[in-house]
């Protein structure tokens, strides 16, 4: 298999796009707009970013493979990589396509960058819920980065009423039951994923189909099914619609809506003791709890009708006395607290909040201004942890400290719900109706 990081000595920026280079570039300063690199020359831009490579034995030099596959074009791409292929395809359900287009057609240039932001904008169009969007976008870009450019069969994502399926040629590099993990990612084009991740399009974190897995699980979708065919060396990634794993019957269906009715009620009961401090152990148990439940709901239907009787008690027993409840499950909450520390407990993520951060998520590259004021919204709603900021506006934690909380603490336009302790497990975000006042 190529590197992508393969020198091709006799390509020049003459077999380049320039109209792809320009709004690579447009992209990048949007994204990182005092950076030194926005000043540079062309070729020395593209050597930065590693599209460029230099042969230092020999003084020649040449675009990478990398560079290539974002910035050249499909007539030229093919003579380096013959089975190089990217096709978009949609029907509604019978056997002809209403739109499709691929890197053959001409009438674009058939690069892999142009291919992206082209169903990016067919997405955004199309799905009208923004964590939808996003969790698509998530996925082409996963593929587009992890394929084998030199395996048959081309990279091709396919939509369905129903579903989409994403296939790319070449097998996952780690365990198929890892990848809806937070694991470090293991990469086959290091350079394709750099220059993407410059543009905050990816991570190299290995998280970004576990944050699809919990936008599917938050709309009760099926979980996203992720298949190696090994005899055509291909990868499969399908992405259901439905919100059933099986047929229910009604009386179930009725169980199950009034569980998580009932469920929902006791929430904005115990949601009025938020504020008090003496209460933050309680309303954090019961969470904890409540995650644990509802993930249960979600994602194991098949063994809820089994265990609805019991889960259905045990909720009541809650509505009967909250004090008792925790201190029955108080041994369960430290069991299951390590496992949960590092994860958002995707329930208390309401529609109106998803709604605030939603240009957050569609667009990686907000200005400063732009991102301030989406996170004082939503701490207007409610006071909100980091992993929460980071779950909704798609950045990494530490880059939503660091570039976003941190200054806002000094305007004095947030402050802290533990002041006197910054470490504190649970600490959040308030908005400081105080700053209104001056």
């Amino acid at each position: 298999m190529l590197q992508d990081n393969l020198i091709l000595e006799h390509y020049g920026l003459n077999e380049l796009n320039f109209d792809t280079i320009k709004s690579y570039r447009d992209r990048f300063a949007e994204v990182k707009p005092a950076h030194p690199w926005n000043a540079l020359e062309t070729k020395e831009f593209l050597y930065k970013v590693g599209a460029w490579g230099k042969v230092r034995d020999t003084h020649k030099e040449g675009v990478t493979l990398a560079g290539l596959l974002l910035f050249s074009e499909e007539r030229i791409i093919t003579e380096v990589l013959p089975q190089y292929f990217l096709e978009y395809r949609e029907s509604k359900g019978n056997e002809e396509w209403t739109e499709r287009f691929t890197s053959q057609d001409g009438t674009w240039s058939g690069n892999i960058f142009d291919f992206y932001f082209h169903i990016h904008e067919i997405v955004r169009n199309s799905e009208p819920q923004p964590s939808i969007a996003s969790s698509l976008t998530e996925v082409l870009i996963n593929m587009l980065i992890h394929a084998d450019y030199n395996g048959e069969g081309g990279v091709i994502l396919e939509k369905q009423p129903s579903h989409y399926v994403f296939s790319n040629p070449g097998l996952l590099l780690v365990p198929t039951d890892s990848v809806f993990s937070n694991t470090v990612s293991q990469l086959r084009n290091p350079n394709i994923v750099k220059l993407f991740s410059l543009l905050g399009l990816c991570e190299r974190s290995g998280s970004g189909l576990k944050k699809v897995k919990q936008n599917w699980s938050l709309h009760h979708y099926k979980t996203p099914a992720i298949d190696q065919d090994v005899s055509m060396h291909r990868t499969v990634v399908t992405l259901s619609l439905s919100t059933q794993e099986r047929q229910v019957s009604s009386s179930e269906k009725d169980t199950y809506n009034t569980s998580i009715t009932d469920l929902g009620n006791n929430f904005k009961d115990v949601e009025k003791y938020q504020n008090t401090p003496e209460n933050d152990v309680e309303i954090d148990s019961y969470n904890k709890n409540r995650y644990s439940y509802n993930k249960e709901l979600i994602e194991e239907l098949k063994s809820y009708n089994n265990n609805v009787n019991s889960l259905n008690k045990e909720d009541n027993y809650y509505n009967n006395d909250v004090n008792s409840y925790n201190k029955n499950h108080n041994s369960c909450n430290k069991e299951q607290e390590e496992d949960s520390s590092n994860l958002v407990n995707v329930e208390n993520i309401d529609t109106k909040l998803w709604g605030i951060a939603a240009l957050a998520r569609e667009k990686k590259r907000l200005s400063p201004n732009q991102m301030e004021h989406i996170i004082l919204e939503l701490c207007k709603e409610k006071p909100l942890m980091l992993k929460e900021f980071a779950y909704l506006l798609e950045r990494t934690p530490d880059g939503v400290r660091n570039n976003y909380l941190t200054k806002l603490l000094r305007k004095g336009q947030l402050q802290l719900k533990y002041p006197n302790q910054p470490n504190h497990p649970k600490q959040a975000y308030l908005f400081n109706k105080k700053d209104i006042e001056k």
